[in-house]
């Protein structure tokens, strides 16, 4: 079953983010040639979502880059923001670039485009809204947006894709315009193009739903004795899993996990075949 949700929510500040600007003449070669995606000539207001790869190819932080008039803004995890800021200081030598949190500015979600703040419409798909960059403290808390991605299939930073433990095609970057494979090269790239031309990405984050209350993060998703992935991030009885979808090709037994009755779903927005024998 492809997964169509419902991807309505209340716009919101996300605490969990935070902002980091660069500006100076040659910030933007600098980007370009370290993150996973084609910046060059990126439309003042337009976005890309992005990541920095550790040279094995996995993913060392993920982050929004957002084109300004001043240079660029991104929009990362809090949890990650100095040691991200470290990585790109060791990265930088001698090019002319500024590096500083931007503490005067906040991160929220929107379902709709704002008025009168610094929003783009999210770049892994367009069914889950505009994410918004404001003054500190002009956004409500609002709620629903954790449901409303985890439906979708989206990962978190903190709860889903962490740090040096996913390669790009498993947090499905490849199928979200967050990784290019016909700009010049980048920390990691030979890995990620080796996995993309031989197609050798087994396992996926993809959403499930649960027949009761989702397990704590980590939990393992079983077909009898076989373990096929793992649970992530989750909201009520819908959660992320990394799965393994050879394994899970090859199921004759319903998933399970921590007994519970586990149903693997579709987004919308993937392009790859995922077994569906065990849908709900």
């Amino acid at each position: 079953m492809v997964l169509m949700a419902n991807s309505s929510f209340l716009m919101q500040v996300r605490r969990e983010r935070t902002v980091l600007g660069l500006e100076e003449a040659e910030t933007e070669n600098f980007l370009h040639n370290l993150v996973t995606v084609d910046i060059l000539g990126l439309a003042q207001g337009a976005a890309r979502y992005a990541a920095l790869l550790t040279p094995q190819g996995k993913i060392l932080f993920d982050f929004f880059v957002v084109k300004t008039a001043e240079g660029y803004l991104l929009d990362c995890a809090a949890s990650q923001l100095e040691e991200l800021t470290k990585r790109l200081m060791f990265y930088r030598l001698r090019a002319k670039i500024t590096i500083s949190e931007r503490k005067d500015l906040e991160v929220g979600v929107s379902p709709e485009r704002p008025q009168g703040m610094t929003a783009y419409a999210d770049p892994r798909t367009s069914l889950i809204g505009w994410r918004v960059i404001a003054d500190k403290g002009t956004l409500p808390m609002g709620t629903g947006y954790d449901a409303a991605r985890i439906a979708l299939g989206l990962g978190d930073s903190d709860g889903d894709i962490g740090s040096s433990e996913l390669f790009p095609h498993e947090a499905n970057f490849d199928q979200m315009g967050a990784v290019s494979f016909s700009k010049g090269c980048y920390i990691g790239q030979e890995v990620v193009s080796r996995m993309e031309h031989r197609a050798t990405a087994r396992s996926r984050i993809l959403p499930v739903t649960l027949d009761g209350a989702a397990p704590p993060r980590g939990a393992a998703i079983k077909s009898g004795d076989r373990i096929i992935g793992s649970v992530l991030s989750s909201a009520g009885n819908t959660a992320l899993a990394l799965l393994r979808l050879d394994r899970l090709a090859e199921t004759t037994q319903p998933l399970l996990t921590e007994a519970v009755r586990v149903h693997v779903h579709k987004p919308a927005w993937i392009k790859y075949d995922v077994p569906s024998k065990d849908y709900a």
